[in-house]
């Protein structure tokens, strides 16, 4: 039987990935870093709250462990398991066991959607403890300087259906996410897809508009990534309506009468 180390981790990102604050948030979270507390990202889809965590491994020149939480993901999928390898069986860490090893801030995207048993096992890891007990092979790892817990979730949709309980709720600092305001929105907008500033306003104030439709039945309002996704197609020379057709309006809802009336708007904002 041999122990084994899983694959290298990345290295911390050379490119600074864009990211513009709403707030006091890139200073909180730096705290957060210096005192070795585990950080909850409490948001709508495509808010921002991922490219956030990228832009902060960046700036605090640490790796990053990103993980999608699912309701398949086990503890062994986060921990580790052994794998047998020819003549022999080796032990190979999970991405969270790679990330306390490498003092990397580990990201758990979605948390809530992983099964109350799996959440457990990070309690020992956002405490003064600072330790992963890896059960299977006796070993009670202690996290490298640098290492950071960080999951999010949206309470949007997910409250009706699941949600955290309160042991774990209580064992992170909560940083609320929102959609930006509407010229730092569009700012992002032409930031990341290059089109005009006028358009980047136009599609944004759409935005809103379609937003106000969560009322009416609407699970998921649009997201300033879908935004960026729609003046993406824009900028390559797709004609705005369809843009907003594929990219704005077809991954919100396949209901009849909501898309009849997202595609009204989109012909009222770009006549």
């Amino acid at each position: 039987m041999q122990n084994a180390q899983g694959g290298a981790l990345a290295p911390p990102l050379a490119v600074e990935p864009f990211y513009l604050p709403a707030g006091d948030e890139v200073e909180l979270f730096e705290q957060c870093h210096h005192n070795k507390l585990a950080v909850m990202l409490k948001g709508p889809t495509g808010c921002g709250k991922t490219r956030f965590v990228e832009h902060m491994a960046w700036k605090l020149g640490r790796p990053l462990v990103t993980i999608s939480c699912h309701d398949d993901l086990t503890a062994s999928d986060l921990i580790g398991r052994y794998l047998i390898r020819h003549d022999r069986t080796i032990w190979q860490d999970g991405p969270l066991t790679a990330a306390v090893r490498a003092g990397a801030l580990c990201y758990l995207d979605e948390v809530v959607e992983a099964r109350q048993d799996t959440v457990v096992v990070l309690h020992s890891l956002t405490d003064y403890r600072r330790t992963l007990s890896i059960d299977k092979t006796g070993e009670m790892l202690e996290a490298a300087p640098g290492f950071q817990l960080v999951v999010s979730y949206n309470p949007g949709y997910q409250r009706m259906l699941k949600d955290l309980k309160p042991s774990t709720r209580q064992r992170f600092v909560t940083l609320d996410f929102e959609f930006p305001p509407p010229d730092r929105e569009a700012e992002i907008v032409v930031r990341e897809s290059g089109i005009e500033p006028s358009q980047a306003r136009a599609l944004v104030e759409l935005a809103h508009k379609l937003r106000g439709l969560q009322d009416r039945g609407l699970a998921e309002v649009p997201s300033t990534r879908l935004l960026v996704a729609t003046a993406q197609l824009i900028g390559r020379g797709i004609p705005v309506r369809r843009a907003c057709r594929v990219a704005l309006i077809a991954p919100l809802s396949d209901d009849a009468a909501l898309v009849g009336a997202m595609t009204d708007l989109v012909e009222l904002t770009f006549p």
